[in-house]
């Protein structure tokens, strides 16, 4: 949170993975695979491939992605389909984060929003599994407006779309290049490490 900061915070808009829900891709590729040479194989055509940034833009669905990730690993659809319900399995709520929603939910004149790079089959899975998807004022998912963090021009359609004024918000994000970005297009804020370090610096804003 930067220091210019100084009206009173009354939106706080949350990054999913990593924030509220646990994403740790190396243990997903680490508990699929034995092998090590299948775990960098996945890593580099699946995790960090194109194609799956273009799932999260919304510009590739999932079907695809594991037909063209099986192709370029010569291994069968079956596996990579099962792939996918590793992940979904793999992402469970990081509890002390849905108590302080909650807890934020409750809180007079505050708002939350979610702001996610995520494909809308996932959100999907998640929404439907997840109460405290509820407690949100209005969510934004990469994969529904073709927008992806870091790009400035998600952080205006959340300013847009929910009409937040960003000097009364502040976007709590695991990963310092989205922090970095939200900051360069005026939303304040702050960098996740743990639930209770993002209390301690969000406590006094509000």
């Amino acid at each position: 949170m930067t220091a210019a900061a100084r009206t009173r915070v009354r939106n706080v808009v949350f990054d999913f993975g990593g924030v509220l829900v646990s994403w740790r891709p190396q243990e997903i590729i680490d508990s699929f695979y034995v092998e090590p040479h299948l775990r960098e194989a996945l890593r580099l055509h699946a995790f960090q491939h194109d194609d799956w940034y273009d799932m999260d833009r919304g510009t590739l669905d999932e079907a695809s992605v594991v037909r063209r990730c099986a192709a370029r690993m010569a291994r069968p659809e079956s596996e990579l389909h099962a792939l996918f319900e590793h992940v979904r399995a793999a992402l469970t709520p990081i509890e002390p984060t849905v108590a302080l929603l909650r807890e934020l939910r409750e809180r007079e004149g505050v708002k939350l929003y979610g702001l996610s790079n995520m494909s809308e089959a996932i959100f999907a899975y998640l929404d439907g599994r997840h109460d405290f998807f509820r407690l949100f004022d209005g969510i934004v998912v990469s994969a529904a407006v073709k927008l992806l963090k870091p790009e400035p021009a998600i952080y205006e359609h959340l300013r847009d779309r929910f009409a937040l004024d960003f000097k009364e918000t502040v976007f709590i994000d695991d990963m310092e290049r989205n922090v970095e970005s939200a900051r360069r297009a005026g939303l304040p804020a702050i960098q996740f490490v743990s639930t209770e370090q993002v209390r301690r610096e969000l406590e006094p804003l509000l």
